[in-house]
């Protein structure tokens, strides 16, 4: 093996798990929540037992073929070049417009500490572009030093997180879970339902370890601990730190909050902790941008090595890091950057980056749904018993997805619909370039 085919170790692949699913919406999280009450706090349950089940899927599946590009080689398999292609393009539009999102909040917690930041368009815009640059250059000479920062970001990261979720059960008032079990003046079930829509979006990138495949040491044995290990993590850190802080502060407080983090870390070290938060969130912001940034190269990589991506995608440097990718990519989300400039785009930035997510979860779908297609190829990989225990799984991980992407609300599924739609002409435009179709 290369040295790039054992640049990822457990470690580094877990932490790309977990890091990538623990980003910048974690620590505004709460604030959302508190609208609906401690009844959230079973939402959180329920989405960490979904997004479980589409570990698992994952996990499986990267047993049976540990290839590049996860969702992109599993769909491509189950159900042939077209779907995967559209799986393919879907995936890489939502890593970049998404990476663009990251480092305009990872600007944003810097300007804690450098208040120019909230004063200057174009400094932010100056700041954010070079944190994806930087990264970019990480990514490109060396996958074990990007997975190497993955790691220590991911831990620095968790230190202000596993402080509040917890020191902070010692400070917490019962009361102010009881009393405000639910406040949105809805039914339960309405409550509910709708905090789970929202925590969905905080366990987007579980299947990060399975897009790498060719980086990682050992990937049968690593990627399904790491894709399983880096979700157990991420749901106690959010569960842990949810009900700490909604037992820590009154909702109707909470709900009106700014940072909730840094009032929850306020009962514990006093008003320092606005600082330790905004640190630990600008990290977390710098971790999970490293670690999309990762896999940004690898979904075109694999896509073109089977001709339904333009050719140059394949091309990688002596390490077998797709570079161009990596730059191509990096150039798109500075585009978006420079978009942000214009304060009037703004709103529509934060609509984009929404489908962004959207086009993450249909990958989820069509994944649930290959894996028994690829049962059906792969016979030999189960016995009655494992098969029938896989099978449920992926049902259920496919109705959870559904039931996901209907929660998204109507104009979102519209408009990821006609996003995703865009991809048929471009499939026959890249058919027509290879010269399959006269």
């Amino acid at each position: 093996m290369t040295a790039s085919r054992k640049a990822l170790g457990p470690w580094m692949l877990t932490a790309l798990v977990a890091g990538n699913m623990i980003g910048s919406g974690v620590f505004y999280l709460p604030t959302e929540l508190a609208s609906y009450g401690s009844i959230s706090i079973f939402s959180w349950i329920f989405t960490s037992i979904g997004a479980l089940l589409l570990a698992l899927v994952f996990a499986k599946l990267s047993t049976i073929m540990p290839r590049i590009g996860g969702p992109y080689a599993y769909c491509r398999e189950g159900f042939g070049e077209f779907v995967g292609f559209q799986m393919a393009y879907n995936y890489w539009i939502a890593l970049w417009v998404g990476n663009a999102a990251i480092a305009v909040a990872l600007s944003g917690y810097l300007g804690v500490f450098f208040p120019a930041l909230n004063n200057s368009h174009l400094l932010s815009f100056g700041v954010s572009v070079s944190f994806v640059w930087i990264l970019t250059l990480i990514n490109c000479l060396n996958t074990r030093w990007a997975g190497m920062t993955q790691l220590i970001t991911t831990i620095l990261k968790l230190i202000p997180l596993l402080l509040v979720g917890i020191v902070g059960l010692f400070f917490i008032h019962p009361s102010h879970l009881l009393n405000d079990f639910n406040v949105s003046h809805q039914s339960n079930l309405f409550a509910f339902s709708s905090a789970a829509t929202l925590t969905l979006w905080a366990f987007i990138g579980l299947e990060s370890a399975t897009v790498p495949a060719e980086s990682v040491d050992n990937p049968k044995k690593n990627i399904p601990r790491a894709t399983i290990n880096g979700t157990l993590i991420a749901a106690f850190v959010y569960i842990a730190s949810t009900v700490a802080i909604m037992g820590l502060i009154p909702m109707s407080q909470l709900a009106h909050s700014t940072a909730p983090f840094a009032d929850a870390v306020n009962f514990i070290v006093g008003p320092i902790g606005k600082y330790i938060v905004a640190a630990g969130a600008a990290i977390s912001c710098l971790g999970t941008l490293n670690g999309w940034i990762l896999l940004q190269g690898q979904v075109p990589l694999a896509a073109s090595r089977d001709n339904i991506f333009p050719e140059r995608f394949a091309k990688t440097s002596k390490r077998g890091i797709p570079v161009y990718g990596l730059v191509l990519t990096s150039i798109l989300i500075t585009c978006l950057l420079f978009l942000t400039l214009d304060r009037g785009l703004i709103e529509q930035f934060k609509f984009i980056t929404l489908l962004a997510t959207l086009s993450s979860l249909i990958p989820y779908l069509f994944t649930t749904m290959a894996e028994l297609i690829i049962f059906k190829k792969y016979p030999q990989e189960f016995n009655g018993e494992r098969l029938l225990w896989s099978s449920v799984i992926a049902v259920l991980a496919c109705i959870y997805s559904f039931w996901c992407i209907m929660g998204s609300g109507q104009s979102i599924v519209f408009y990821g619909s006609l996003l995703f739609f865009t991809s048929v002409p471009v499939f026959v435009i890249m058919k027509r370039k290879n010269g399959v179709i006269a």
